[in-house]
């Protein structure tokens, strides 16, 4: 699945309501939905300007609504749906934040650290439609860069 539009990746992140993310090595089971929201305003906060890497926080997590049964497989259909919409840079986020346990590359230790601090976070992340603003900008911006080349 690829996602064309805003509207097709809100819907996408709405429907992550009430939907569990696998089990995995001693961590904690989060509601995708709010672990998203989680996710991006913890990148927010340290890295106000850095709109790429808040959107790869909010949509790191969808892959386990698009149809892969596979677990090891959910970084990889995310990133991949994600691309022709958001970009290289925010796929490339979402699909090595998976795997990047030693990385040297700044922007995948803070996704991974927010990640980390947003399944057990308990605050106000507010709500989607706060988001929609920065996903259109994100979208705007691929699509001018992807104009050019």
């Amino acid at each position: 699945m690829e996602l064309r539009s805003v509207e097709e990746l809100m819907d996408l992140l709405y429907a992550c309501r009430g939907t569990r993310d696998a089990p995995g090595l001693g961590r904690t089971r989060v509601d995708l939905h709010q672990h998203a929201l989680q996710t991006a305003a913890l990148l927010r906060r340290v890295r106000p300007a850095d709109k790429e890497l808040q959107v790869a926080g909010l949509v790191h997590a969808i892959g386990p609504l698009l149809g892969s049964g596979d677990v090891s497989r959910h970084c990889d259909c995310a990133a991949d749906a994600v691309r022709p919409l958001l970009g290289e840079r925010v796929s490339r986020l979402v699909r090595d934040q998976c795997r990047a346990f030693d990385s040297a590359d700044d922007d995948l230790i803070r996704l991974r650290q927010a990640d980390e601090e947003g399944r057990g976070a308990e605050f106000d992340a507010g709500v989607l439609e706060d988001w929609r603003t920065v996903l259109e900008l994100v979208a705007a911006r691929n699509s001018r860069l992807g104009a050019v080349d």
